[in-house]
C-alpha cells in the first residue's frame, strides 16, 4: 500500500480568523480535519487540540506496542478501529478538561473527521463527529462516506426536503454532536474497502457547504496526479462561491502496490 496526500486550509472570505485544523501524519497513515467552534478564539483552540491528540495518540501508539490506552478496547472490534476510535474519544476529554478549566475556553468544541489506513491495507477506516465530512471519489465519481451530525440532517430523516426549503432552513449550521461537549463522546466509524487510485477528500463545511458534491468530483478530476493542486482548487471554489466559512480539505490517495 502506498498513500500519497495533501491538504490546505484558509479563512475565507467572511471570517476573521481561522478556526479549521488540519493533520497530515503519513508515518502513521492518519489524515485529520477539524472545525473548531466557540467564542473568541476558543473553537481554534478546540480543534488544535483536537489534531494534536490525535497526533499524539497514534505517534504513541505507533512506537511502543505496550503502551497504555486511556479507554478500554472493544472487543467485538479490531485494533485498527480501536485505535481510530480512542484517539477521537481522548481527544474529546482533553477539549472537554480544557474548557472545563479555563473561563475564556469554557463551551469551545470542535467537529472532526479523521481516516487512518490499516497496516494490513486495502482499507480505510473513516471515523468522524459532527458535519465535517469524508467522501470517497473512485473512477470519477464521488460518494459521501460520513453522515451529518447537524439539526439539518436529523430534520431530514423526518422529512423530504426540496432544495428550496433545505437553503432556507434556520438553523443549518447547528450540529447535534461535537468534541468537548461532554467527556464522553460517540463516535462514528466506517470501514471502506478501497480500490486502486481510490481518493479520500475530508473537508469541513465551508467546502461541501458552498460547492456541490459534483463540482468537488469535477475539480479532482481536472488533476489527476495532483493532489496539492487539487485541494487549492477546491478552497479556490469555496470562496469563489461565497466563502462564508473558513475552509480545509485533505485528500488522500491510495495505491494497492
Amino acid at each position: 500500500m502506498r498513500l500519497s496526500h495533501a491538504g490546505t486550509s484558509d479563512v475565507g472570505r467572511k471570517r476573521t480568523h481561522n478556526e479549521d485544523a488540519y493533520l497530515l501524519l503519513p508515518e502513521e497513515s492518519l489524515f485529520c480535519v477539524a472545525d473548531g467552534m466557540g467564542g473568541h478564539a476558543s473553537g481554534e483552540v478546540a480543534a488544535r487540540i483536537a489534531v494534536e491528540e490525535m497526533a499524539e495518540f497514534f505517534r504513541t501508539t505507533g512506537r511502543d506496542d505496550e503502551a497504555t490506552w486511556p479507554f478500554r478496547m472493544d472487543p467485538a472490534r479490531a485494533y485498527d478501529e480501536n485505535r481510530l476510535l480512542t484517539g477521537v474519544k481522548l481527544a474529546n476529554l482533553r477539549i472537554f478538561e480544557r474548557g472545563a478549566s479555563d473561563q475564556r475556553l469554557r463551551n469551545m468544541g470542535t467537529t472532526l473527521v479523521a481516516v487512518s489506513f490499516p497496516r494490513s491495507g486495502g482499507a480505510a477506516l473513516v471515523g468522524h463527529v459532527g458535519d465535517s465530512r469524508a467522501y470517497l471519489l473512485r473512477n470519477g465519481g464521488i460518494r459521501q462516506i460520513t453522515e451529518d451530525h447537524s439539526l439539518l440532517n436529523d430534520y431530514r430523516k423526518s422529512r423530504a426536503l426540496t432544495p428550496e426549503e433545505i437553503e432556507a432552513f434556520p438553523h443549518k449550521n447547528v450540529i447535534v454532536r461535537a468534541l468537548g461537549m461532554k467527556d464522553l463522546v460517540e463516535v462514528d466509524l466506517v470501514r471502506e474497502e478501497l480500490q486502486d487510485g481510490d481518493v479520500l477528500l475530508l473537508c469541513s463545511d465551508g467546502l461541501s457547504g458552498m460547492v456541490p458534491d459534483e463540482r468537488i468530483a469535477e475539480i479532482v478530476r481536472g488533476h489527476p496526479k495532483d493532489l496539492r493542486g487539487a485541494a487549492q482548487a477546491l478552497v479556490d471554489a469555496a470562496n469563489e462561491a461565497g466563502g462564508q466559512d473558513n475552509v480545509t480539505c485533505v485528500l488522500v490517495q491510495h495505491f494497492a502496490s
